[in-house]
This record gives structure tokens, sequence and C-alpha cells, in this order.
């Protein structure tokens, strides 16, 4: 497999460290809100090629972080923590909303079909992790103590801007938030290693150390995660674009400086999500979720296949529209695989032509465009049914789009016929709530929707219009 590695700027040949055995690190969620569907674009295309490089073989283990402290709300180390900031909208404790979002997290990656990491860590469950490796810093004299924080010397590396020869103002789009001064720091790049109690009073999770009561800094958790759960040489480490700097600038040089050598041959970066207004963020407020997309009658695999759709190196825009085309696609897909017939056995010899291809594409520095082409390309193909039908789950292996599965909910008898006069009322009911949304009375909108779960009628609100069936 090629991928373009962000580090070198050219698309390489991934070979891992340990031939067959694939180490892959993903930065996680910071759990103070849902995630939106611009993060979850990420999550996507890492999905896809942990999967892809599980097709091929290999045996990957996947480690990923969650951010449950020290994440302030500018990347240069300044404002207010990210979870201090959650709990305080909901008033509620920092650990309180961080198992609730980490839980909304991995719901919203189930609806996705983005598999679960084999290990996941939350960053408050390694401190003594952190702890040494700070030490570790200051011992080989890449560290330095001021203002009562600990702070990584980047005036000591050879070079601190990794990324595809880019300069500090070049990467600094990837700066979330606004930058402020830190006069502590002896040069501007330097960045905070461990917060003490001087700083950030009012931070509800500290912990004892060797240089006061504190907290991590962002950057050191992953690394220290990193190198714990894979050792000291990583093959691919993944994350959204802005990521790169200054989070796995600093990444790389905290980690390097601690191990004395190369940490991370591969560097997997994924490009913005757009709307109208530019890239998505939570600072913009208004952010689309998965659990808002559904309300208006998506399935979240529309989205996923929006995404693979488009290379993961190119920017997005999303917009309804484009959404709702990809369910169309979505959906005509599902109707052509449902029309499959299903006796018979598949030609093996024959499909190997086509699995060749849909190789070709993935391994072409993850080319899922390409691969759903392929896939498009095998059902007009005059493979036998059965044939397809195996091809269809084969590459679903790694596009992840539950087509077999949907086209056997599809296939199924409709439901028997509902009494008229019991449809009627039904329907009276509907279009006495669709008037009561549409003048935005909810109170009795909400009590319209009792009554019908009252009679077992489910009701879905779609961009079509209300879909309605009743259940069991």
């Amino acid at each position: 497999m090629e991928l373009t590695n962000t580090l070198t700027m050219k698309r390489e040949p991934v070979i891992p460290h340990e031939p067959g055995h694939i180490r892959m690190y993903t930065c996680g969620p910071t759990v103070y809100h849902y995630a939106h569907i611009g993060n979850l674009r990420s999550y996507i295309m890492e999905d896809v090629l942990e999967k892809y490089l599980r097709y091929e073989g290999n045996q990957v283990d996947r480690v990923m972080n969650i951010t449950d402290v020290g994440h302030l709300s500018s990347d240069a180390d300044t404002g207010e923590d990210k979870m201090v900031a959650g709990a305080k909208r909901e008033h509620k404790s920092v650990m309180e909303i961080a198992q609730f979002y980490t839980d909304a997290f991995f719901a919203d990656c189930e609806k996705l079909n983005i598999r679960r990491p084999d290990t996941v860590v939350p960053a408050t469950s390694r401190i003594p992790d952190f702890i040494r490796m700070v030490q570790g810093l200051l011992d080989k004299g890449y560290a330095y103590l001021a203002g009562g924080n600990v702070y990584f010397d980047t005036s000591k590396l050879r070079e601190y801007y990794v990324f595809g020869n880019q300069t500090g103002e070049d990467l600094a789009v990837g700066v979330r938030d606004t930058v402020d001064a830190d006069e502590n720091k002896r040069n501007k790049t330097d960045f905070v290693l461990w917060f003490t109690k001087s700083k950030f009073e009012d931070q509800e999770l500290k912990w004892e150390s060797p240089w006061g009561l504190g907290y991590p800094g962002w950057h050191i958790e992953c690394s220290a995660i990193s190198l714990r759960e894979l050792g000291e040489y990583l093959d691919i480490h993944c994350g959204g674009v802005d990521n790169a700097f200054p989070h796995h600038t600093n990444e790389i040089a905290q980690s390097e400086a601690y191990i004395g050598h190369p940490w991370c041959k591969y560097w997997f970066h994924v490009q913005h999500l757009n709307d109208a207004r530019g890239k998505m963020s939570k600072s913009k407020g208004g952010i689309l979720t998965v659990s808002a997309l559904e309300e208006q009658g998506f399935d979240p695999l529309a989205y996923r296949m929006f995404c693979l759709q488009s290379h993961y190196r190119k920017p997005l825009t999303f917009s309804f529209e484009s959404l709702q085309n990809a369910q169309n696609a979505y959906n005509r897909l599902v109707a052509r695989v449902a029309a499959l017939a299903k006796e018979g056995d598949p030609d093996r010899e024959a499909a190997q032509g086509f699995q060749e291809k849909f190789r070709g594409a993935l391994g072409s520095d993850l080319n899922t465009s390409l691969g759903l082409t392929v896939l498009y390309d095998m059902l007009k193909s005059d493979l036998s049914d059965a044939t397809k039908r195996y091809l269809v789950g084969d590459f679903d292996q790694v596009l992840s789009l539950s087509l077999l599965e949907a086209a056997e909910k599809a296939g199924q008898p409709s439901e028997p016929p509902v009494d008229g006069e019991l449809k009627a009322h039904i329907e009276e009911l509907i279009a006495r709530r669709t008037e009561a949304r549409k003048n935005k009375d909810w109170a009795a909108a909400d009590a319209i929707r009792d009554e019908l779960s009252a009679l077992h009628v489910a009701v879905k609100d779609t961009p079509q219009g209300v879909e309605w069936h009743l259940e069991g």
C-alpha cells in the first residue's frame, strides 16, 4: 500500500517496522461536547485505512486516547480547559461530562460502522506515565521550569517544523483559537508539558507531581500513551489536518527527545469538512451531529458514503443537497444488491479480477472514490449474481456500508395493510402534529407523538415528509 506521508509530503509504500504488524495511533476526541460530523470525517477515513490494512492481511494494533484533561481552548497553551468549560456549561463534574460524551462518541461511531480501536485510553488514567516522561525530558535537558509550569525547550532541537518543510507561519493555520503570548516561555514555540497550581486555579482535576499540584499538557498525553501501548517505533499516526501543528509537531519533538531516535514513520492527515461558513468547528456553534442528521431523516451510512465519495486529502464541502444525493445513491446501491439472486455459489476465480482492481484503488493512497467505482463496475458486469454478492461482502469489509444487511432488510415483505379506519385516524394525528410543529407548538406536537406511540405507530420525519409504520 502507498500513502501520502505528511511528514515528507510524498507518496510512499507503507513498510512497517515489523513485517505484517502495523502499530497505529489515532488522536481521540476531547470529550467536552458531541463530536460533529467534521470530526467524524477523520474517524471514518482512519477506519477505512485500518480495515484496508487488515484486508491485506496485516495485524493492526490501533490505540486511541480520550482527552479528558489538559486540552485548553487555545492550542497555544492558553485559555480555559475545554473539559472544565463543558462541566460549567452543563453544571456537572468534569468526569460526568467525560463519561457522557465518551459514550456519545462511540455511539456515533457505531452508527457509522467505525470500528472501536483495540485499545482506548482516557488521559486521566495515565497520570504517572505523563509525570515519568516529563521528568525524563527534564533530566535530558529538553525541558525547564518557569512560572510554576514545565515547558519543552524547542531551541534544543535541530529542527522543529517537520511537516512538509513548512514554516511556522504556514502551519499556524492549524491553530484553532487565538494565540496569546505566554511570558514564561523562553521561545515562542515552547509548549507546556505540565501545569501546576500556579495557573488555572479553577481546574477541577489536579494531581501531585514533583513540580507541585497540577495537570498534564495536552501534547504529552498522546506521546506517553502511544509509547506505553505501542512501543518506541510507531508505524502510522492519524488525525485531522488541524492537528499537524502544533499538536503532532509537539508530539514528534517530545517523543524523539525522550527516546533518542526517530519515532513515527508515517503521518496520515484527513482534510477539513467545510460548510458555507468554512471549516466546521464547535467554536462557531450550531454544530451538526449524527443525531441531527438522523432527525432530518438521513441514514448515518449515507454520510459515510458521502465521505467515501471524496479523497481524504481534499477538503470536502458539506450541504444537505449533497448529503441527499449521497442518500439517494446509497438507496439505489442497496436496491441493486437486493435485486441479486441469492442462489448459487460464487466463482471465486472470476472474482479475482475485481478484487485486484479494488486493491489497486484502496492501495493507491486510500482512493475510496475509485473503490466505489470498482464496486459499481462489478455490479454492472456479467458475473453471476452469487459472485456479485460475494464481492459486495468482500469489499464491504473495508467500505463498511452494510450493503448486504441493508439489502436483506429492503427485501423483507412489506407490513400487512392497516385497517382503513385506523389509517385515517393515524393520518389525522400526523397532520395535526405537522401543523403543531409548523406553529412551533412543541408541547402539542410531543403530546400527539405520545398518542401515536400508544397506538404503536413509529413516526420518522424526513426531508420528503413524515413516514410512519405500525410496530410489533
